[in-house]
């Protein structure tokens, strides 16, 4: 696939130039469900390595997990050998003038050649409405910081982060 992630330099800053982030691990993967039980090994150990909580780590690699799946069900209708690449960074978000604290955090992005998305259907179904399935959007909006989708040259990228809690990072400090 030799997709290109957001950022070519192993250490970047963002648009604002208040995060930087640099490239701990690279993945690329067939979209074969039975793969994705080593993709959760990975990022679980990942997030907990990094200072997550345990309960962060599992609600991190849920997200992962659903994120992939998704991919996996609707942009590639379930065939099992398409390529998906994931690109692991870790972040460091200075601290700015408006109240907000220095932080450290990962950021996973998941790039497919599926077809666009319209960002106007990315959205789960009512909670209210009880059914199996249909839910992931939401585990994933509930348990990552920020979720954002774009599609540059044929590729979607899908950017999931997580910071890590101020309590645990003034207690690693």
């Amino acid at each position: 696939m030799n997709t290109s992630p957001p950022s070519q330099s192993p250490e970047t800053k963002d648009g604002s130039g208040d995060v930087s982030r640099k490239l701990l691990l690279r993945l690329e993967m067939q979209s074969d469900p039975t793969i994705l039980c080593a993709i959760r090994g990975a990022v679980e150990r990942l997030t907990e390595s990094f200072g997550f909580t345990p309960e962060e780590s599992r609600a991190i690699t849920l997200a992962v997990d659903e994120a992939l799946t998704n991919i996996i069900r609707h942009a590639y209708h379930g065939r099992p050998d398409q390529p998906i690449e994931l690109y692991f960074h870790s972040l460091k978000r200075a601290a700015n003038g408006a109240g907000e604290k220095a932080a450290q955090g990962l950021e996973f992005v998941l790039c497919d050649r599926g077809p666009a998305i319209e960002e106007s259907k990315l959205c789960g179904r009512a909670l209210d409405d009880v059914k199996p399935g249909g839910l992931g959007l939401h585990f994933i909006k509930e348990s990552m910081d920020v979720v954002e989708y774009k599609r540059a040259d044929e590729i979607n990228h899908l950017r999931l982060v997580k910071y890590v809690s101020t309590s645990k990072q003034e207690v690693n400090s």
